[in-house]
């Protein structure tokens, strides 16, 4: 562990060096159950083999040329994006955080000067556009000044309705909020989202950085409500461990954004979206979305079961749990990790947060559960 990194980070004093499938290996050789995956980002499990094997033969090919050319990874890879979800245009980034600052400057380019309606308990990155989308003060205040012109409501249909005016330029939201504890926003309040933008001229923004790419079941977690927005951020799952990010729009929002309006030296590059075409490759299989739906199911109804738990929350392998006010949900991840070698996560004083790869079977449910259970118990 070195001494020299900057100290940004609640670290465990845990060095892994090796991944495979659901998976983990720290130095000392010990081997865990990973059921936090990066934080929903090694979704097809770690080093999956046609990513690998993706990535080995891009990188003997060609790694960089930049984006003043196309190359063919890139091009392949947004004419999938696009005709998985919303059938407009791909812009690339190199991480969450930045699609979004790509989708806020698309959305103020659309209606300028408009403001940007946002939901409480919301997450969308700590870069400064990102960080002024994230009403958490405790996340906010130390950078303040922020960027003005974002207004919070809560998660309600006529919180949502009530906010969005002639001067709005967007409402930005994830359809299920990760950072808070696995919170999904109701139905009713995405189509309140919806009608209120289609009458207002504003542009209605999921965030499913977290939530897409058949985490909750479904290819995208818009596809549950039915409501359809009109751009969207991935990131995350995307490049299946490397780093890629993506703005995807619809048609009304596809020719906005013009030559100089943004740009990133290495987003898109051939080797990271060779990634993300082996990812889709696995991802994109109906079959493995049924099976994240029933083994979702299953990991709910198990977690419902353990002592402590009081609520239980999610989508497909998208869960989160709260445990009773005796129980210390960071001090039961830190046990869960060291004692059982279970890798979770807590998203608050009384919320842990699963996110297995997506490609795993009972067998790997039943010993997280267990293992599970011998921490709370």
């Amino acid at each position: 562990m070195s001494g020299h990194l900057l100290n940004t980070y609640a670290r465990f004093s845990v060095t892994f060096e090796r991944g495979s499938g659901a998976a983990l290996w720290d130095t000392d050789g010990n081997e865990y159950l990973d059921f936090l995956t990066g934080i929903s980002v090694s979704s097809v499990g770690h080093c999956h083999p046609a990513v690998v094997a993706a990535i080995q033969e891009q990188s003997a090919r060609l790694l960089h040329v930049g984006n003043l050319y196309f190359n063919e990874p890139m091009v392949r890879l947004a004419d999938r994006l696009a005709s998985s979800s919303l059938g407009g245009g791909v812009f690339f980034t190199n991480s969450g955080a930045e699609a979004v600052e790509a989708a806020l400057k698309l959305a103020r380019k659309a209606k300028r000067g408009g403001e940007i309606v946002v939901v409480q308990g919301g997450f969308h990155g700590r870069t400064y556009g990102a960080l002024s989308a994230t009403p958490q003060e405790a996340k906010q205040a130390p950078f303040a000044p922020l960027v003005p012109g974002f207004v919070v409501v809560a998660p309600t249909a006529d919180a949502i309705a009530g906010a969005v005016h002639a001067g709005t330029a967007a409402v930005l939201c994830e359809p299920i909020r990760g950072e808070s504890g696995v919170h999904p926003l109701p139905d009713e309040a995405l189509r309140a989202a919806r009608a209120a933008c289609d009458e207002h001229g504003a542009a209605l923004i999921f965030d499913e950085i977290q939530t897409g790419l058949a985490r909750t079941g479904t290819m995208w977690a818009y596809e549950h409500s039915g409501v359809i927005p009109d751009a969207m951020t991935s990131a995350k799952a995307l490049g299946g461990g490397l780093p890629i990010g993506a703005l995807i729009t619809g048609e009304r929002l596809r020719g906005v954004l013009q030559p100089g309006d943004h740009g990133s030296t290495f987003a898109g590059g051939p080797v990271a979206a060779a990634a993300a075409n082996a990812v889709l490759d696995v991802l994109g299989d109906p079959a493995l979305h049924a099976r994240v739906r029933d083994l979702g199911e299953r990991l709910r109804e198990a977690v419902r079961e353990l002592p402590h738990v009081v609520a239980v929350r999610g989508r497909g392998l998208m869960v989160g749990f709260d445990v009773d006010p005796q129980t210390d949900a960071p001090a039961a991840a830190r046990a869960a990790l060291l004692e059982q070698r279970l890798v979770v996560n807590a998203t608050g004083p009384s919320t842990l947060r699963l996110l297995p790869p997506l490609t795993i079977d009972e067998s790997h449910i039943d010993d997280a559960v267990s293992r599970l259970r011998a921490v709370l118990a």
